[in-house]
């Protein structure tokens, strides 16, 4: 790449030198026609003037002309010259030929009378031009010719060429040698700035193909005095390679630890197993029971990691409709009754005006669950399930009055496995329970977030939000479900028994119901 690179940028400059050399040759070649055009018609006017004043004192003007232009031919650098006449019919002849008027005229050059406007010079008008590589200019004068024993006033021209220095012989060498200093200038500059542009570039795909092969500890250096962009290149690989390291430990520290929840319950299975099987323990049925205890909460870890797997694949279904969130909510804490009643905890549902939601209700039931079950590890006395409408949004609140979440642990708590300050007579759960709730909800549409301490003692506050609406068609804040939902939500326990058919139930507002 660094010798493309070179080469490209050796080309561009060569490139760029030709060009600009024709284009400079081109206009050095104008400039010389233009500037010798110019000096070939004040030597005219000047031996026109010179002529005439001869011919005042009684010279041939022809033959004075003729022998001057003998004279100045090398000083004046000329490559020809002619004196000539107008005739009458406006052609033009040699005055110094033995029958002038007869005799056609003799142009120096290759030109042509055709070259020459007669016209202009029949007006006494300087006639000037250029024919291929020769400039030429013919200056009228008013002069007598003598013609046999008749004297005639006459328009006698005196026509000079010369061919205009070369830019090319002139300046064709300079051009030469600065062009060479200029790439070898540019072929140094080309070389630098590759190895400036490619050795980042090559360190960093070193880097990635170390990156690649499992090295996650491999870094990009710092390039000295680098490119933003290459800078930025650089960064963008470190932090990469940061982030596919940090989940690499997240996903090691995440198998560590469901092996050990997986190792536990086995372990304890295996030894209640083998003590019944080898008639080492009195009271089978309690060990039958622990065998079982710990069957479910192996059936219940398997199951949060597939249904985790599933979330994180996208690989599941939903079925959204509309869903009363106070009902859904009652209904998911009436299953946890003996669990609360076995940890000596009350579970209250506090339920305000209707709050509609687009959900799905299996989902929402299943979101529900795992905020209660995972409130009932931590509460002291009660577990409380808000539906409540916040500023025309309806929300789920699962509260706990246990000891809370400290502030550095708040943004981790639905991160996989995350146990906040487990209390030593409660269940520990796989920690994977919050997790799969922020996984549902964030399907669904809607958003989750914690919010602990609640009162100066403690308590923990999760709170589920929700859409109203699946579009603009359905409904509003405050207004009952469409027509027809009403017949359809009877089929659906999820979705609640009575949902009203408009407006807000004529009950209170807030209706509360405990769970001992």
């Amino acid at each position: 790449m660094r010798r493309r690179l070179t080469v490209a940028m050796i080309l561009m400059v060569l490139v760029t030198l030709v060009l600009s050399g024709l284009v400079s040759l081109a206009v050095a070649v104008h400039n010389a026609q233009v500037q010798t055009r110019k000096e070939l018609v004040r030597e005219g006017q000047g031996l026109a003037l010179s002529v005439q004043q001869e011919a005042n004192a009684g010279a041939d003007p022809a033959r004075s002309l003729h022998t001057l232009l003998t004279a100045l031919q090398s000083p004046l650098r000329l490559g020809g010259s002619a004196v000539l006449a107008v005739r009458p019919d406006g052609a033009l002849f040699d005055p110094s030929a033995k029958r002038p008027l007869a005799a056609p005229p003799t142009l120096p050059g290759r030109l042509s009378p055709s070259d020459i406007d007669v016209a202009a010079l029949v007006k006494l008008q300087t006639v000037s031009g250029t024919k291929g590589t020769v400039v030429f200019a013919a200056v009228p004068y008013q002069a007598q010719l003598q013609v046999g024993d008749v004297s005639r006033s006459l328009v006698q021209v005196v026509v000079l060429t010369r061919q205009p220095p070369s830019a090319l012989a002139s300046a064709g060498p300079w051009f030469l040698l600065s062009a060479l200093i200029i790439l070898a200038v540019a072929a140094i500059v080309a070389h630098r700035l590759g190895r400036r542009f490619v050795r980042p570039i090559q360190a960093a795909q070193a880097v990635t193909s170390r990156i690649a092969a499992g090295d996650l500890d491999a870094r990009v250096p710092d390039p000295p005095g680098a490119d933003p962009e290459l800078a930025a290149l650089a960064d963008s690989i470190n932090s990469m390679a940061s982030h596919l390291a940090q989940a690499k430990d997240a996903e090691r520290h995440f198998l560590q630890s469901v092996t050990h929840d997986l190792r536990t319950p086995l372990t304890s299975i295996r030894g209640f197993a083998e003590a019944i099987e080898d008639g080492a323990t009195a009271d089978a049925v309690a060990a039958a029971g622990v065998i079982a205890s710990e069957a479910r909460r192996l059936e219940r870890l398997v199951g949060d990691l597939l249904s985790l797997a599933a979330l994180e694949a996208r690989r599941f279904t939903l079925q959204p409709q509309l869903v009363e969130l106070g009902e859904a909510g009652a209904r998911t804490a009436d299953g946890f009754v003996p669990a609360a009643s076995d940890l000596g905890l009350v579970v209250t549902v506090l339920r305000e005006e209707p709050c509609w939601v687009w959900a799905d209700p299996d989902r929402l039931a299943q979101v529900a669950a795992n905020l209660i079950e995972n409130a009932l590890r931590y509460a002291a006395h009660e577990v409380q399930v808000t539906a409540t409408l916040q500023g025309g949004q309806p929300e789920l609140w699962v509260s706990d009055d246990g000891p809370g979440i400290s502030a550095g642990d708040l943004a981790r708590v639905f991160e996989r496995l995350f146990v906040s300050r487990p209390r030593p007579d409660r269940p520990v759960g796989s920690g994977l329970g919050l997790t799969i709730v922020a996984e549902l909800v964030r399907a669904m549409g809607g958003t989750v977030r914690a919010e602990s301490p609640l009162t100066p003692n403690g308590g923990t506050r999760i709170v589920v939000s929700l859409p109203q609406k699946r579009s603009q068609n359905y409904f509003e804040v405050g207004e009952g479900p469409p027509a027809g939902f009403a017949a359809a939500s009877q089929t659906n326990p999820s979705v609640g028994n009575r949902p009203p058919s408009t407006g807000v139930e004529s009950a209170p507002n807030t209706r509360s119901s405990t769970v001992a």
